[in-house]
């Protein structure tokens, strides 16, 4: 199975805010979709910190660590590295040594660029092939596990649209953007039932299943 967990978009719509670069990667406001998740015990606990809620939100991203084998990502998600990696491919991740995957990463990118391993597990392969080909590579490193699916949001789309992705959580958050990247276009749903929605005083957690 293929699954998205924890993917925040503003209540209008937006997964990031207007005029993302590498000091803002989620744009203008963008941070603000993700302070729900910081709160939390698990997402603390993945920063090596203590303490944090416990609840609905803490429920929904323990969820999305659970039975996962590989991890797709789009090449904007990795880092702010725009066209041919080379002459420098030092960038290794927004995450440092040590990122929080722990298991293979499939980077959807038009330029090649060999494996990197990293601490903990994680090893990051770069996919030129396409999303078809990150998920036939990702399923066979996962060894009967999911495959989860990160962002961005254009990533999310095109795995939609080719029906490829079977489960969506998505985290609505209060906060209004006005601009940026939206998540949903005409049609981008159809084949998709919302098969559980649960809220908290910082998120409503919607789940799409493709039916």
């Amino acid at each position: 199975m293929l699954r998205a967990h924890n993917f925040s978009v503003s209540v209008d719509g937006y997964g990031a805010g207007p005029d993302q670069r590498v000091e803002d990667p989620l744009g203008t406001g963008g941070e603000r979709l993700h302070d729900w998740m910081f709160r939390t015990r698990t997402a603390r606990r993945m920063t090596g910190e203590d303490g944090g809620s416990e609840g609905v939100d803490d429920e929904m991203i323990a969820a999305g660590q659970t039975g996962l084998g590989a991890t797709i990502m789009g090449r904007n998600m990795f880092g702010p590295v725009r066209g041919p990696w080379a002459p420098d491919e030092t960038w290794a991740g927004w995450w440092g040594a040590d990122p929080p995957y722990h298991h293979p990463v499939f980077v959807l990118t038009r330029h090649a660029r060999p494996s990197v391993t990293m601490q903990g597990g994680t090893v990051f392969h770069f996919v030129t092939g396409g999303i078809e080909a990150a998920l036939e590579q990702a399923v066979d490193a996962a060894g009967g596990l999911d495959v989860r699916l990160g962002g961005g949001v254009s990533t999310v789309r095109q795995y939609m649209r080719a029906g490829l992705l079977d489960q969506l959580h998505v985290a609505i958050i209060p906060v209004v953007l006005g601009r940026g990247e939206r998540l949903f276009t005409d049609g981008l749903t159809d084949g998709y039932a919302c098969t559980r929605m649960v809220a908290s005083d910082a998120a409503t957690h919607v789940i799409l299943s493709r039916v």
